[in-house]
C-alpha cells in the first residue's frame, strides 16, 4: 500500500505539471473552445443518426433514409424539423415545473463531459488566430471522477422525467433507469480504477501521455472489456435499453413527452453516446494518438491538426460498435440485466483491480516480470481451483434438494402457466402424435376415434 500510495502522490504531482498549460487563455479563444465542442458533438449526433440508420438498413437488406439530401445524409435534420413542429403536449396530471425541466436536466450534463476530452497534445501545439493553445477545453487532476459525476446528474433527468408524466409506465421506466445506473457505474468505476493505477493520474492529458509505449487496450484488455458492456448500460442503448422498451413499457419514461422535449431525450442519447466513446479512446485507445503503423513511419502523425483526426476515427469507430450491437442483438429481460451487472462485471471487475493493484506493487518492490507472472498465474490457479470444488459442492446440494421437494417429474403448468424444471426435476414425457392415416385426425395420447375404440384400422366401423 505504501508503493501505492507513492505512485499515486507521484502522479498527481506529474498531473499538476501538466495542467499548468490550462487557465491562460483569452476570454474569446476559451469560448471559441467551447463553441467548438458543442458544435463537435451536434455534428457527430447528426451523422449518427443517418449513419445508424444506414447501416442497420444495410444489416436487414432495406434501402433505409433516401429522400432528404443526397443519399439520405440529410435525415436527422428532417426529423429534427419534424419533432420540433409537433404539437406540444403537456399532461393534465403532470408535476408541470418537473415535467418540463426534465428533459433539460437529462441534456445539459451530456454536453459537460466533453470540456476535459483532449483532442491533441497537451502543449501548445496549434495557433488559433495567433494564440499557441492546446486541444482541449480544459484539464483537472480529477477529471474522470468529473465525467462520473456529469453521467450520474443525467441520469436524474430520466428518473424526474418517469416520475413527473403521473403516469404508471414511465415511473417504472424511471426506476429501471436509477437501478440500471447503479449497477453499472460500478463495474465502470472499477474499469476506471485500473487505469488510474496505471497511469498515476486521474488527468485525461496526462493518461494520454502515459500511453506514448502500449495503449492501455493492450496491458489492461478486462478493463477495457468491462467498459465496453458498461458503457452500453449507462446509455440505455440496445440490448440494455431497457428504461425505453416498447414492448414492456409502451415507450418507457418518455412515453408522455412529445415535440422538442422528445427530441432533447433523443438528443442526450446520443450525445452521451459520443462522450463514452470518448471516453473509451482517451482511457484504452491512446486518445489523440495516431495507430501504430502510423507513427513508426511518419513522425508528425501525432503533431498539428492530425490529432484530431486520429481522434475521430477512433470515436467513429467505437460509435460503430454501437448500431453494430442493435442490429445484431436481441434485447434482454431485465433480470438479465441486473444479473449480467452485480454478479458477473461488478465481480470480475473487483478482481481484476487487486490483480493489477497486485503487478504494480510487485513492480514498484523490483521484481521481475517472470517472478510476477509466476505469481500471479499461481493465485489465478488457486483461484479457479476453489471456484470450482465450491460450485460442484453447490450442485450437489441443488440437485439433493430437488429430489427431495420434487421427486423427480413435475407438472410445470400446476400455477397456470408454464415455468422450466428446477435442478432435479425432469419434465414429463412428451406424447407422440401417431401418423395421419386417410384423411383422420390422430389426437396425441388415448383414444382418439370412433374407429379406435372399435378396434378398426380407420377405414370405416364395419371392420372393412
Amino acid at each position: 500500500m505504501r508503493q501505492l500510495d507513492q505512485l499515486a502522490t507521484a502522479g498527481t504531482v506529474l498531473a499538476q505539471e501538466d495542467l499548468s498549460m490550462f487557465g491562460r487563455d483569452p476570454w474569446w479563444l476559451i469560448l471559441v473552445k467551447a463553441v467548438f465542442c458543442f458544435a463537435f458533438l451536434m455534428l457527430t449526433v447528426l451523422f449518427s443518426i443517418v449513419w445508424e440508420r444506414k447501416v442497420v438498413a444495410w444489416m436487414q437488406l432495406r434501402i433505409g433514409p433516401n429522400r432528404h439530401g443526397p443519399w439520405g445524409m440529410l435525415q436527422s435534420l428532417a426529423d429534427g424539423i419534424k419533432l420540433m413542429l409537433k404539437e406540444d403536449v403537456v399532461v393534465k396530471k403532470a408535476d408541470k415545473a418537473v415535467y418540463v425541466l426534465a428533459p433539460v436536466v437529462a441534456a445539459v450534463p451530456a454536453f459537460m463531459a466533453i470540456a476535459v476530452i483532449p483532442f491533441g497534445p497537451a502543449g501548445n501545439e496549434i495557433s488559433i488566430f495567433g494564440v499557441r493553445t492546446p486541444m482541449q477545453l480544459t484539464d483537472l487532476p480529477i477529471a474522470i471522477l468529473y465525467i462520473l459525476a456529469a453521467a450520474s446528474v443525467g441520469i436524474y433527468g430520466i428518473v424526474l422525467a418517469g416520475w413527473s408524466s403521473g403516469s404508471t409506465y414511465p415511473l417504472l421506466g424511471g426506476l429501471r433507469a436509477c437501478a440500471q445506473m447503479i449497477s453499472y457505474e460500478i463495474a465502470m468505476g472499477a474499469a476506471f480504477a485500473s487505469v488510474f493505477l496505471y497511469s498515476g493520474s486521474m488527468s485525461t492529458s496526462t493518461i494520454v501521455e502515459s500511453q506514448q509505449d502500449k495503449w492501455y487496450i493492450l496491458l489492461l484488455p478486462v478493463s477495457f472489456l468491462i467498459y465496453i458492456v458498461t458503457m452500453v448500460g449507462e446509455t440505455d442503448r440496445a440490448p440494455f435499453d431497457m428504461p425505453e422498451s416498447e414492448g414492456d413499457l409502451v415507450g418507457g419514461f418518455n412515453t408522455e413527452y412529445s415535440s422538442i422535449k422528445f427530441a432533447m431525450f433523443m438528443l442526450a442519447e446520443y450525445i452521451n453516446m459520443v462522450t463514452v466513446a470518448a471516453v473509451a479512446t482517451t482511457l484504452f485507445l491512446g486518445g489523440w494518438r495516431a495507430p501504430y503503423p502510423v507513427s513508426t513511419f511518419w513522425e508528425g502523425a501525432n503533431h498539428g491538426w492530425w490529432p484530431l483526426l486520429w481522434f475521430v476515427v477512433k470515436v467513429q469507430l467505437l460509435l460503430f460498435f454501437f448500431i453494430w450491437l442493435r442490429g445484431t442483438l436481441p434485447r434482454v429481460r431485465y433480470d438479465q440485466l441486473m444479473r449480467l451487472g452485480w454478479k458477473v462485471l461488478i465481480p470480475v471487475s473487483l478482481v481484476w483491480l487487486m490483480l493489477v493493484a497486485t503487478v504494480r506493487a510487485l513492480k514498484n518492490e523490483g521484481f521481475a516480470f517472470q517472478q510476477i507472472v509466476l505469481y500471479v498465474a499461481g493465485a489465478a490457479i488457486a483461484l479457479l481451483l476453489v471456484s470450482l470444488v465450491a460450485d460442484f459442492f453447490r450442485r450437489g446440494e441443488e440437485e439433493a434438494e430437488g429430489e427431495k421437494d420434487g421427486g423427480g417429474a413435475f407438472d410445470p403448468m400446476a400455477g397456470g402457466f408454464p415455468v422450466p424444471p428446477l435442478p432435479g426435476q425432469s419434465l414429463p414425457p412428451v406424447p407422440r402424435r401417431r401418423p395421419r392415416r386417410d384423411g383422420e385426425l390422430i389426437v396425441s395420447g388415448g383414444v382418439d376415434t370412433v374407429s379406435d375404440r372399435n378396434g378398426n384400422d380407420g377405414k370405416g366401423g364395419d371392420g372393412a
